[in-house]
């Protein structure tokens, strides 16, 4: 019995590392379809709504796609502004940025001990060693796949809220052998990733203009991009809040002399990412990301590594949904509660199992 158990589990561990692999190879595939699976979430309330009101369903799915190309349409507006406001910089700016920049690298060089020709451009010298410039070729690809993965990720939504996809009767006959426990764990993942969905939008919302008034109030160059930023950066969980305050701090660098002024704003910046981030997001999640902090860095790594950004976007709500699943099954409770960091529970699960 031993050896079949030892087999069983081994077993497993390859049909995991099977599974991952699959994922990462048919990554242009499987991340549109996740991806249209939580844009689709968030509108089936609606679409019930408009089916009880006995709407046809050509009609409901075109509000659904007009409201989808509204919010598209909203944020290509802000980012042409934030474009413009960067466009329309003058050249003292880029001179100045330069000097700072080429101080800056020069201190540095002279702490470490670098040794550099003094006639050799310290920018042109160290651009020539990334490999920024070699790859520069790789963004046509990078834009082709992203205009051929968005046109998927609208073609999954539309047959998901058509029904042509039907995610829960796929569960009730894969997952689950009952249909009322496929509705029930349906319903609670439709309401989990809504509310996570919702937060997170209104706490990047909130930091995002907290941070343009904040470079407003400092005279830094580019609030409405440094607010746009902050919005879309703040969707990776957990990292995206630490590369906002790195990445906007380097850059006040350049407006602020190193002063008192300085650390106040970054001392200002910071505060707000704790105070949304920190205090206010895990308020409003409630028990909806009671997720430990390990999970969520295991899982920023492990579908960082599979999907790239994309991965790290949507790790979470794939965190949730796997915590959901786990929950509905007497052997893998433990691991759910595990995830969440609740030790009394799992301590009751034991003892119950004994």
């Amino acid at each position: 019995m031993k050896k079949i158990r030892t087999t069983n589990i081994l077993l497993l561990i390859i049909v995991i590392f099977l599974v991952f692999y699959i994922l990462k190879l048919l990554s242009f595939i499987f991340i549109p379809l996740v991806l249209s699976m939580f844009i689709a979430l968030l509108f089936l309330p609606l679409m019930r709504w408009l089916n009880k009101k006995r709407i046809p369903n050509v009609i409901n799915i075109s509000i659904v796609i007009l409201i989808i190309a509204g919010v598209l349409k909203l944020g290509g507006e802000l980012i042409q502004l934030s474009s413009r406001e960067i466009v329309a910089i003058d050249n003292d700016f880029f001179a100045k940025a330069e000097t700072k920049l080429v101080n800056l690298i020069t201190s540095i060089e002279s702490f470490f001990g670098v040794e550099r020709l003094s006639e050799e451009n310290v920018l042109v010298h160290y651009a020539q060693k990334t490999t920024l410039l070699k790859n520069f070729g790789s963004t046509i690809d990078f834009i082709s796949d992203t205009v051929s993965m968005t046109l998927m990720t609208v073609f999954f939504t539309i047959l998901l809220l058509s029904g042509s996809l039907n995610v829960q009767k796929l569960m009730n006959s894969t997952i689950f052998k009952q249909k009322y426990s496929s509705v029930k764990t349906f319903m609670q993942i439709e309401k989990d990733i809504i509310k996570f969905v919702i937060v997170k939008f209104i706490i990047s919302l909130l930091t995002g203009i907290s941070f343009s008034l904040a470079c407003l109030f400092f005279d830094i160059s580019f609030p409405i991009f440094w607010g746009v930023f902050a919005v879309l950066i703040n969707f990776v969980q957990m990292v995206g809040s630490v590369i906002s305050v790195v990445v906007l701090s380097l850059f006040a660098f350049i407006d602020i002399d190193p002063t008192g002024t300085l650390l106040f704003f970054i001392i200002t910046i910071t505060a707000i990412q704790a105070l949304f981030g920190g205090v206010l997001e895990p308020v409003f999640m409630g028990k909806t990301f009671s997720v430990n902090v390990i999970v969520v860095l295991i899982m920023l790594m492990l579908w960082g590594y599979i999907w790239g950004v994309p991965g790290l976007i949507m790790s979470i709500p794939i965190t949730v949904f796997i915590k959901i699943i786990l929950e509905q099954f007497p052997k893998t409770k433990i691991i759910a509660h595990f995830m969440s960091g609740s030790d009394p529970k799992i301590n009751l699960l034991l003892k119950n199992k004994k």
